[in-house]
């Protein structure tokens, strides 16, 4: 056996625990979040039957995977769309920083600022 293949091996013996040990992890916290909350996607409502249950996901608030008190005060259901999205915006959070500097002000147009005068004037 050549040092490669060797190495090869090694690598392949590695992933497959690795893959064992998220699969082991995430098999505790799902099956507690999935008792403890109703099978709705927590952005989109998206509602779960036991079929498409495999596209709901957890999701960790913190994003620490770690983090999984029994309460499951860290977790939330989103499906596999929402998930991959709330991702997307912590990673452009930390790519990019937050948006502290871009901070909007609120809107105080009122559409219907004298609608009450208006009708008062009508009668």
């Amino acid at each position: 056996m050549t040092k490669s293949q060797t190495n090869t091996g090694k690598l392949d013996r590695l992933l497959e625990e690795q893959r064992q040990y998220i699969a082991q992890r995430e098999k505790g916290y799902r099956e507690k979040a999935l008792k403890l909350y109703p099978w709705i996607c927590g952005r989109c409502a998206r509602e779960f039957d036991r079929r498409g249950l495999s596209e709901l996901t957890v999701h960790h608030v913190n994003h620490d995977h770690d983090y999984n008190p029994p309460d499951g005060s860290n977790w939330e259901l989103l499906c596999i769309y929402c998930h991959d999205e709330e991702h997307s915006k912590f990673e452009a959070f930390v790519r990019y920083g937050g948006g502290a500097d871009s901070r909007r002000e609120a809107a105080t147009f009122n559409p219907f600022a004298g609608l009450k005068d208006a009708m008062n004037n009508k009668k």
